[in-house]
């Protein structure tokens, strides 16, 4: 019998970072993503959640009624992956996402620009702040979009998409890069 070895690649491994001084695309690490499923309108669990991240700005991001995501660049082991679902309860539960999604990061001042060609949102600073979170599609792929700077936008997305949606995002940035 064959022994088959299990390989971990990133998913935008292949892929080359956009930068110009008017927008930059980047790949960010596949650390760690988990989904917290909770009670809609605990904003005791909600404010608990800060405590159990990585500590980073915006690493807790509201993902709907009763559920957020915690990220970060780092993976989690799975003792600390163990301890932090084991601190969850009995408010919460956490499911890990970490190898099912994908994170990238588009910043610069025509960012707003760029991601208008592909979704409805309003991402003014004025009604879309910092540390503001949404679910949404580009184009015609569902993602999870976090202000994480004035000019800065975090886009998560499930892994067999990331590839189209970097490229999605590649051309519609091309008129400013």
């Amino acid at each position: 019998m064959s022994e088959f070895r299990i390989t971990l690649r990133p998913a935008l491994g292949s892929v080359t970072s956009i930068v110009s001084e008017n927008i930059a695309l980047t790949p960010l690490p596949e650390g760690h993503v988990v989904h917290v499923l909770g009670k809609p309108g605990d904003e005791a669990l909600a404010k608990r959640l800060g405590s159990l991240s990585d500590g980073s700005a915006h690493a807790v991001r509201a993902a709907g009624p009763g559920q957020w995501f915690i990220v970060g660049n780092a993976a989690k082991s799975h003792a600390d992956m163990t301890a932090l679902f084991e601190a969850l309860k009995p408010d919460a539960y956490g499911v890990d996402q970490s190898q099912g999604r994908v994170r990238m990061l588009a910043s610069g001042p025509m960012v707003e620009r760029m991601l208008a060609k592909g979704t409805a949102v309003d991402l003014s600073l004025t009604q879309f702040p910092l540390g503001h979170s949404t679910t949404s599609v580009i184009g015609h792929i569902a993602a999870h979009l976090t202000r994480v700077a004035d000019d800065a936008f975090e886009i998560m997305v499930l892994r067999g998409f990331a590839e189209s949606l970097w490229d999605d995002l590649a051309h519609m940035s091309a008129e400013f890069a």
